[in-house]
């Protein structure tokens, strides 16, 4: 008997942390690197939101808080969700956990038994089949394409779907390919899913403030009210205000459920952090007017992104609807051998010899249960990603 346990079996480590740490580790030895391979936006949290923090600690709020969220949080969740996407929630329907990440992981927890099945769209963030393993549950995976904008088409999904199916999991704009459901895309989904009363959403809208264009974004029981009795709406801080390390995320869905997730998380961490549950209230509550100039900026980077890839040998890159991410095709790189003489036989050997000789992180696809393709968070300067897209364009001319 091992002294660890098989639950660790089940679960892979997270490709976007070892990636970003090996190009720490790069940088730390005097090597130019840029790394593209952090989903964080690169602008600091509005300073409204850093004042009100800086209130709460002035004025005490330092004790522990209900395992739930504190009860002006939860109220401004409600406003949001009623405010931002007509869904009417009471505060007893919402809960607040230290990121998205918890909140997802809990109600996992909370609800699945061995052997029930969990659909995963591919590509998907990272951590989806991980916490379902670490639940017990079995990850369903249905493939997405290049051609179909890496979306999930109606047929395929009603195709995945059995006696055991328990819930799926949409992600919209995505993490890792951008990708983001027009109206009529997700309520061909809606539809679907309103012939199997079984399956329970779960909707990760951490993107939601990050789409570019005229694009509208739309989340599964706003589309569809008959889902909202087995929808859980999973919204967070982290991108939207560039609070990623204050570590907030929160969630809304029927009673009986927030009460069994409240029921987990009691056991588990409680409350999340005082103070960034104050600054959260503000967040969602406070001006929105440092929203237009993020989007703005990313927007700008994602095309001047999108277009540079499309210029290098061998790369195939569709322009996504939010998020900040691309998720490009190098399939006709594989068989080619790089200047070091390396055989780029899958697209992890792609990404790390383009971490080797060009000194730029990227994460390759498989990671996200789709390639031959990598990822790049264009969460940074323009001068950086102009630099970066050179080296990328540097590199596949390079392949023989």
């Amino acid at each position: 008997m091992g002294f660890l346990s098989d639950a660790l079996s089940r679960i892979k480590p997270s490709a976007t942390i070892v990636i970003t740490q090996k190009a720490r580790d790069l940088k730390a030895q005097g090597r130019n690197v840029i790394s593209l391979s952090v989903g964080e936006p690169d602008f600091d949290t509005p300073d409204n939101i850093k004042e009100a923090a800086k209130r709460a600690i002035d004025r005490g709020e330092t004790k522990y808080t209900p395992v739930s969220g504190i009860v002006p949080l939860r109220e401004a969740i409600a406003r949001k969700f009623k405010r931002e996407n007509g869904l009417d929630y009471k505060p007893s329907q919402t809960i607040v956990g230290t990121g998205g990440k918890q909140v997802i992981y809990n109600a996992l927890l909370a609800t699945l038994n061995p052997g029930d099945e969990v659909i995963v769209p591919t590509p998907y963030w990272v951590s989806y089949p991980e916490m379902v393993g670490l639940c017990g549950g079995t990850p369903v995976f249905v493939d997405t394409t290049i051609e179909d904008n890496f979306k999930l088409q109606p047929e395929l999904l009603e195709r995945a779907i059995t006696p055991r199916t328990k819930w799926i999991i949409l992600n919209s704009p995505s993490n890792p390919s951008g990708a983001a459901y027009t109206r009529a895309e997700m309520k061909a989904i809606t539809d679907v899913l309103m012939r199997h009363p079984h399956v329970w959403v779960l909707t990760d809208d951490m993107y939601e403030h990050l789409t570019y264009g005229d694009f509208e974004f739309v989340t599964p029981a706003q589309v569809e009210p008959g889902l909202y009795d087995r929808t859980l709406t999973m919204n967070g801080v982290s991108k939207a205000y560039a609070m990623t390390g204050w570590r907030i995320g929160y969630a809304a869905g029927p009673e009986h459920l927030v009460k069994a997730m409240d029921f987990v998380q009691g056991q588990q961490t409680s409350g999340a952090c005082s103070i960034a549950q104050w600054a959260a209230v503000e967040a969602l509550d406070g001006p929105q007017d440092h929203l237009p100039r993020f989007r703005a900026a990313f927007e700008e980077r994602r095309d001047l992104v999108v277009s540079m890839l499309n210029q290098a040998k061998g790369i195939r890159c569709p322009m996504p609807e939010g998020a900040f991410y691309v998720y490009p095709s190098c399939a006709e790189a594989i068989g080619r051998t790089s200047s070091t003489g390396k055989k780029i036989e899958t697209d992890e050997d792609f990404v790390s010899e383009l971490l080797e000789t060009e000194g730029v992180a990227a994460v390759h696809g498989s990671a996200f249960g789709l390639g031959p393709n990598f990822r790049i968070s264009y969460a940074t300067s323009n001068e950086l990603l102009e630099e970066a897209c050179h080296r990328i364009q540097r590199f596949c001319a390079s392949l023989r």
